[in-house]
């Protein structure tokens, strides 16, 4: 092993086996991720001093949105994936579309399926489009943390050669040590924006001002994941795009944008008439 380098961990990426059922961490990650942020919307919901005046969702509403939150993220994450990175295998493969124990999911993909989901569900509710944004948004580092910690433990997603006291030699990954770049997700797309987009809410009382932590969290991850993107090695059928930008990077850039947009509309805005 290299001087300075840590040994990967050896967790066996399927925790309990029944025949040919298999229960991985990656699928406990999304249902994990998905039950918390339900918990914390509903907390979040029942907290009358954050909200002031500003219509919300009813405890009720949130128990009926988390079927089609899942669907969204589901079905959105792995469409994003196809579409946006590996198009071509799957028109030539059109079964592994389904195999999604193989893996294959896209964060963007299941930004976009999110936002269809919230979108369809306040027009049938008749809800505040931009509060049920800025729910899904004070709750989504969550999922993402328990995401970035599953890619850890499937040893994928890993980054560049380094020698940082830090790198790990990932079993997949070659001899070298490379940078934890799923662990820099999990602490800065995961951790440090859930306790920003936190402060603001509770502290600063944004929710108040529908839309503008919505705008804040796809400023936030946007931010974060193009800077882990430099220390990330891109899927090895993309490379890099033109220099350092990978695809990560090219997606996060509208996130980045339109968050900004949305962040200036909500802060401009008065209460009553935002959507």
């Amino acid at each position: 092993m290299p001087l300075f380098a840590l040994p990967f961990p050896q967790i066996d990426p399927v925790l309990i086996e029944f025949g040919p059922l298999a229960i991985r961490w990656y699928a406990l990650a999304y249902i994990a991720g998905i039950l918390l942020a339900w918990r914390y919307m509903l907390k979040t919901c029942a907290n009358d001093i954050l909200w002031r005046a500003i219509p919300h969702p009813s405890a009720q509403d949130i128990d009926d949105f988390l079927v089609w939150a899942a669907l969204g993220i589901v079905l959105g994450g792995r469409l994003g994936y196809i579409l946006f990175y590996n198009l071509p295998f799957y028109l030539d493969n059109p079964t592994e579309i389904f195999a999604v124990w193989h893996g294959g999911m896209a964060f963007h993909g299941g930004f976009l399926g999110m936002i269809a989901a919230m979108l369809l569900f306040a027009n049938k509710r008749k809800l505040r489009v931009l509060t049920l944004f800025d729910l899904a948004a004070i709750s989504a580092p969550i999922g993402l943390f328990f995401g970035r910690i599953a890619n850890f433990i499937n040893s994928e997603l890993w980054g560049r050669p380094t020698d940082v006291p830090w790198g790990v030699v990932f079993p997949t990954g070659g001899p070298e040590p490379r940078h934890p770049s799923q662990l820099y997700e999990a602490a800065l797309e995961g951790v440090l924006l859930f306790l920003v987009l936190r402060l603001l809410s509770h502290r600063f009382k944004l929710l108040q001002k529908p839309g503008a932590i919505a705008g804040c969290f796809a400023i936030g991850y946007g931010m974060a994941r193009s800077f882990v993107e430099l220390y990330r090695v891109p899927d090895a059928h993309i490379g890099y795009l033109s220099g350092f930008l990978t695809m990560g990077i090219l997606l996060s850039l509208p996130m980045i944008l339109a968050g900004l947009a949305l962040l200036l509309y909500a802060v401009k805005r008065s209460p009553a008439k935002a959507s």
